[in-house]
């Protein structure tokens, strides 16, 4: 065969395959973009950073959503955690007058306050302060003690007998494991001392449908969630397992499973031990399926994990993805 020919003949097979291949690409690309959907589904009406475990939550317009939840300046959601002389974790379960207590941060100092109490500032660095071990839920985790005046106002203010401590969790300690205390989250996920997850959602809705059903309304602020969604039905939020919000894309990974704190009134730090606790019993409950998982608690709002951190706004509008 004549080499001319025959180079021709490669050339052109050459370029017929590496056509076919880009038109393959081609055909890829858009075939996967058509296979992920994005579906209003809300807008976002409130964003809540709660600081101090069991304490009051920070109303935020604007926050950063990192791996281990909402941040705004030092403020991290659930990096500060009373404890006793020991170590163990107190929250409003143990103490209900803790949801009247806030802390915040301004101009690289914590300001703590609290109802019929001198507010109390401290630097939120304080690397000379000793460094404790702490237990959450039964997992090991560290907390640099913020000293003797923050453990004397909370001794004070919760009026008992025994010593509070206050500690704060540093971006170099070793956070808790989520699968370590529920076995459907990522091996990598971690958190500092919120329950188990770094996000929570609940709708606007679902509290509404709450309060139809109680003999007085209950607000948000009693569930504790990060991200608050409004116009969408109740619910709704259930069966969203993948969000994106602004830049940042949410996973789901289980509902919510509720205890006794439900119970604790944000506006008066009284426990009633009832409602609306048993209300959410009578009709949220688990599907038998998943009573290896919740057990008998009833559930309300939704655990997500970060895929994508960014930032978070409120009017931000919430899209399901779908795929």
């Amino acid at each position: 065969m004549d080499v001319k020919l025959l180079t021709q003949n490669r050339t052109a097979a050459l370029l017929l395959g590496a056509g076919a291949a880009a038109l393959g690409l081609g055909l890829g690309y858009k075939y996967l973009r058509r296979t992920e959907e994005l579906v209003r589904v809300g807008v976002v009406s409130q964003l809540l950073l709660h600081p101090l475990k069991s304490a009051k939550a920070v109303s935020l317009s604007l926050a950063e959503c990192v791996k281990v939840g909402l941040k705004f300046g030092h403020m991290l959601d659930r990096h500060w955690l009373v404890v006793t002389d020991d170590g163990h974790m107190v929250t409003g379960r143990q103490e209900p007058r803790l949801v009247l207590v806030s802390l915040t941060c301004e101009g690289g100092q914590v300001c703590l306050n609290g109802p019929n109490m001198e507010e109390l500032r401290f630097p939120v660095n304080q690397p000379d302060n000793n460094i404790m071990d702490c237990r959450v839920f039964g997992s090991d985790i560290q907390g640099r003690d913020c000293g003797e005046e923050a453990s004397r106002w909370l001794t004070r203010y919760l009026e008992e007998e025994k010593t509070f401590r206050l500690v704060h969790f540093e971006p170099q300690m070793k956070a808790r494991r989520s699968v370590e205390m529920e076995f459907l989250f990522p091996q990598h996920e971690q958190v500092a001392y919120s329950d188990v997850g770094p996000v929570m959602l609940l709708s606007e809705a679902s509290v509404k449908d709450l309060s139809s059903r109680l003999d007085k309304d209950v607000t948000v602020d009693r569930f504790r969630p990060n991200i608050v969604i409004s116009d969408c039905e109740a619910f709704e939020e259930d069966s969203w397992e993948e969000v994106q919000i602004g830049n940042v894309r949410l996973q789901r990974v289980m509902s919510c499973g509720r205890c006794i704190f439900t119970t604790v009134d944000p506006e008066t730090g009284i426990i009633n031990r009832k409602e609306p606790l048993e209300t959410l019993k009578s009709y949220r409950r688990c599907k038998p399926s998943e009573k290896d998982i919740y057990k008998s608690a009833p559930l309300f709002g939704q655990l997500h994990t970060v895929k994508k951190t960014g930032i978070l706004q409120v009017g931000d509008v919430v899209y399901k993805i779908s795929r």
